[in-house]
C-alpha cells in the first residue's frame, strides 16, 4: 500500500518493499502515540516526494501488531521515530528523533551520496528467519 510517494510497511510486505528493493530505501518507524513522530510526519512526506526516483519512503507502525513489534526489536528500535536506511537488506545508516527538514535533508543527501552505488557493491543477503 502506498500514500503519495511513501509505501507502508509491515512484516507481511517487509521483504519485497525493503529488502528487496532495487533502491535505496528510508524506513520510518514510528507510532501513533509518538509525538515527535507526527511532528516529522509533514516533513517526511515532502521529503518524500522531492527524493522520488532517487530514494524509496517507507513507514513501519511498530505498534501495528505483535509481527511488527518482533521485526523492529530485530533491527534494535528501541525509540521513535527511528529512521534507518535500507540498500540490498542491510541496515546501513540510523537518524533517530525528530530533525528540522534541512537537517533530515543533510542526512539524506549524505547517505545518497554516500551509497549510490551501494547496489552493484553489495551481495543480497538471503535472511533465514524472514520469509
Amino acid at each position: 500500500m502506498m500514500f503519495g510517494n511513501i509505501v507502508v510497511a509491515n512484516a507481511t510486505n517487509w521483504e519485497k518493499e525493503v529488502l528487496k528493493s532495487d533502491k535505496l530505501v528510508l524506513v520510518m518507524f514510528w507510532h501513533q502515540q509518538c509525538p515527535y513522530c507526527k511532528i516529522l510526519d509533514p516533513v517526511f512526506a515532502e521529503l518524500s516526494r522531492e527524493y522520488a526516483g532517487k530514494l524509496k519512503f517507507a513507514k513501519f507502525n511498530v505498534l501495528e501488531n505483535q509481527e511488527n513489534q518482533t521485526l523492529a526489536s530485530m533491527y534494535g528500535i528501541l525509540g521513535t521515530p527511528t529512521l534507518k536506511f535500507f540498500c540490498q537488506g542491510r541496515p546501513i545508516q540510523d537518524i533517530v528523533g525528530a530533525l528540522e527538514k534541512d537537517l533530515l535533508r543533510q542526512g539524506i543527501d549524505f547517505a545518497v551520496n554516500k551509497h549510490r552505488d551501494c547496489a552493484e557493491k553489495s551481495t543480497p543477503l538471503k535472511l533465514p528467519y524472514i520469509s
